[in-house]
């Protein structure tokens, strides 16, 4: 079997699943383990520090894990590295042979830091029965040191090994995210995967290989089709301006509204261009209603493109759609990813003649695309509860390219549809 730690709502699972193959995902959490069984995916609900590892002794070709980031991550406190010391001893400890997690858990400043110790325990379990034949790990950049200790070890246990930061842009994930990488290979010289995409295209290079361009956000979307989804509009005036045209409190896309509005791309980023205004209704002055229809000029082709602001603070990554999205984080700041209008290139001043269209929020369906998971994929849960899947999830394209050397089997690209 393939042995899936930490395995979150299916970003490996799905990958594999591509390949050919299947694998059996130890999560705790209810709603990852809900989406993992609306996908189809083996599953077991449990602690990954507390299920005992020498079940799976004899049994496992292959071992991967992502343990959980919150305790590393940039976006949050980031006492991981505050325990760094005490998780390098429990790394050493288990290699050896010995649990002093209890110990050291004890001591350490958020008690998820631990947890990335948990792979050398399983590790240290299947490495008597000559187990696994391969490895791979992901992690945030942080974590590289806390890597190459476990390369170390499994260096001296007849394992190739390589370690380093993979940006998932690379690999045709429309995101640019950053990930510490470990993988490992008893059969195999262990090597990162070629990268397919740059940030500029590339010519045919003396080896022959020539690598795309980014996906850019609106690519992955689909943005700028006739037959493709578009952003989500909420009620209280659409993105592009004019009056409001669903009740209040609904929520409905564009595609719902084509006479009155179309997407298309442009240099710039995605914009809006109106085909036409229609009049609003006669309203009470000064109420939601009449504040939209204040926002009734008609909006040229060339003023706004649209771009994904990460969250409210002043320092936010704001990237246009004509762009890979950047690292995408939630938990805690769920759903403040937002479009943000912002005014397109080589457009006129716009700040006297127009109202700068309102932000909207992000869909965990555009979420889930901008992560390479398929459009469709069976997100379960509440809103809230499916944003901090996606934010956690290993991005399914880079993960196949890092799986598909390991099972020997080829790697096609286009099996990932997203917005298709």
């Amino acid at each position: 079997m393939v042995l899936d730690l930490f395995a979150g709502p299916g970003g490996w699972s799905h990958a594999l699943t591509l390949l050919g193959m299947r694998d059996v995902g130890l999560e705790w959490d209810t709603w990852a383990c809900n989406t993992r069984a609306r996908a189809g995916q083996l599953t077991i609900q449990t602690d990954v520090a507390r299920y005992p590892a020498w079940i799976f002794s004899g049994r496992v070709l292959g071992l991967i894990a992502s343990p959980p980031c919150q305790a590393w991550s940039r976006a949050g406190k980031r006492l991981g590295l505050v325990d760094q010391p005490l998780v390098h001893q429990a790394v050493a400890d288990l290699a050896a042979g010995r649990d002093t997690r209890e110990q050291l858990l004890a001591a350490c400043a958020d008690p998820r830091s631990l947890l990335a110790a948990e792979p050398m325990r399983y590790l240290h379990a299947l490495h008597t029965a000559g187990e696994p034949e391969w490895i791979a790990m992901e992690e945030v950049p942080d974590v590289l040191p806390l890597w190459k200790q476990y390369a170390a070890i499994l260096r001296g246990w007849g394992f190739s090994v390589w370690t380093g930061i993979l940006n998932s842009a690379d690999y045709g994930v429309p995101q640019t995210r950053k990930r510490a990488i470990l993988l490992a290979s008893r059969v195999r010289t262990a090597e990162p995967p070629p990268p397919t995409h740059a940030q500029v295209a590339e010519d045919t290079t003396l080896f022959g290989l020539r690598r795309a361009r980014w996906v850019s956000m609106a690519q992955a979307l689909g943005w700028g089709r006739t037959d493709g989804p578009v952003p989500t509009v909420c009620a209280g005036g659409g993105p592009g301006g004019g009056p409001e045209p669903f009740p209040s409190g609904s929520r409905k896309t564009l595609t719902d509204a084509r006479d009155r509005g179309s997407w298309a791309p442009h240099p710039g980023g995605v914009i809006l261009s109106s085909r036409h205004q229609r009049p609003g209704p006669a309203v009470r002055k000064g109420s939601r209603s009449d504040r939209a229809v204040d926002h009734a000029a008609p909006v040229e082709a060339s003023s706004w493109a649209w771009s994904l602001r990460s969250n409210n603070q002043a320092n936010a990554t704001v990237r246009r759609a004509d762009e890979p999205a950047g690292t995408l984080f939630f938990g805690h700041r769920a759903n403040e990813c937002t479009w943000v209008a912002e005014p397109s290139a080589g457009a006129e001043d716009t700040s006297q003649s127009q109202s700068v269209p309102e932000p909207i929020r992000i869909t965990a369906r555009e979420a889930g695309i901008l992560q390479s998971f398929p459009a469709d994929y069976p997100w379960a849960g509440n809103k809230g509860q499916q944003f901090s899947q996606i934010g956690n999830a290993v991005p399914p394209r880079l993960a196949a390219h890092l799986l598909a050397p390991h099972l020997n089997v080829p790697f096609n690209p286009d099996d990932f549809t997203l917005a298709a």
